[in-house]
């Protein structure tokens, strides 16, 4: 693509896991990146010091309109919300707040401000426990938590709003997110999170005594629930990818699902961590948590023919390796001087 069409790019949420890579992404690039972030979850060190920053709200217009006069934004990447399964479960209207009516502003922000196009972080939590074991976007969308509704609620806004304005999007639908940036520079760092990579890495290091085995009588492999796992560079690299298809196709409009097509277990994926570690990571077996399929494999299909998108990290190991990294990186970070 040829700078002309790089339009300024707004990534709300930038300051977070995800949206901090896709930040990254689009610099390294060569795009023109500003960031909006509450800093609820994310955290300023995860923005480069050139990049501008605005603390703020997706939900405040007026802010909104003034970072798109100042940036003169063409483009979105919406990553701003809430994405823990069993929280949404305890609290639901807080995330049909966060994700859904906030997104809502953030959308009718976009459109008086004549912002184009539209990068959604969508879930697979919007199939709910399907019938399948590889999912296509022709699965039908049957949430079975408020998360997974929160987000498809989103989409179906995203689709009316470009079919009644001049406006595209693509919705991503994650399945599950792991790793760190290869170079180190940044990676999933909220205390307490619930990222079993995560989780796992962190007992490993000794900052948890181990690790907590939700279901072990699902109908996978070992009893315990499968996922497909994609490395957060090869996702955001999916981002800026849609982005360019967003900008050469003005009048198309796409959903796709992002990971490899290839499910590990709870198990597995604490084996890959001892392998990696050299360490045995103590497990904890508990009933399953409310919300949870046991298992969700995308089939990238879709993805892979619309987009050039060819996954640099597609290796259990590496994702592992990367996060162990970050980790380790991360008790630099908060270190005191």
């Amino acid at each position: 693509m040829t700078d002309t069409n790089k339009v300024p790019v707004l990534v709300t949420g930038g300051a977070g896991y995800i949206g901090s890579h896709a930040v990254l992404a689009l610099k390294d690039a060569g795009w023109r990146v500003a960031v909006l972030d509450n800093l609820v979850t994310g955290f300023r060190f995860a923005v480069p010091d050139d990049v501008p920053f605005y603390h703020g709200d997706i939900a405040d217009a007026d802010l909104l309109q003034r970072i798109f006069a100042e940036q003169g934004t063409g483009a979105i990447m919406h990553f701003a919300g809430s994405v823990v399964v069993p929280e949404s479960v305890d609290n639901p209207l807080k995330y049909y707040n966060n994700n859904t009516a906030k997104s809502r502003t953030l959308l009718e922000a976009a459109i008086a401000g004549r912002v184009e196009h539209f990068i959604f972080s969508s879930t697979a939590a919007t199939y709910g426990s399907p019938a399948t074991s590889r999912v296509t976007e022709e699965t039908p969308t049957r949430p079975i938590n408020p998360y997974g509704w929160s987000k498809l609620m989103t989409e179906q806004m995203l689709a009316d709003a470009a079919a009644a304005h001049p406006f595209n999007y693509c919705a991503l639908r994650y399945f599950n997110v792991a790793g760190a940036d290869p170079q180190g520079r940044t990676g999933q760092s909220t205390a307490g999170a619930t990222h079993l990579i995560k989780v796992a890495c962190e007992a490993a290091l000794g900052k948890r005594a181990g690790v907590a085995v939700y279901g072990t009588d699902f109908d996978t492999v070992d009893g315990t629930g499968v996922r497909d796992y994609i490395h957060v560079t090869d996702l955001a690299a999916a981002h800026l990818l849609a982005l360019e298809a967003l900008i050469a196709q003005p009048s198309q409009s796409m959903t796709m699902n992002c990971g490899y097509g290839r499910g590990f277990s709870v198990l597995e994926v604490l084996d890959a961590v001892d392998r990696v570690t050299n360490r045995t990571v103590e497990r904890w077996m508990q009933d399953r948590r409310p919300g949870d399929p046991g298992e969700l494999v995308s089939d990238p299909a879709l993805l892979k023919a619309t987009l050039p998108w060819r996954p640099q990290f597609a290796d259990l190991d590496t994702i592992v390796a990367h996060a162990l990294q970050w980790e380790r990186r991360l008790e630099e970070l908060r270190r005191p001087d």
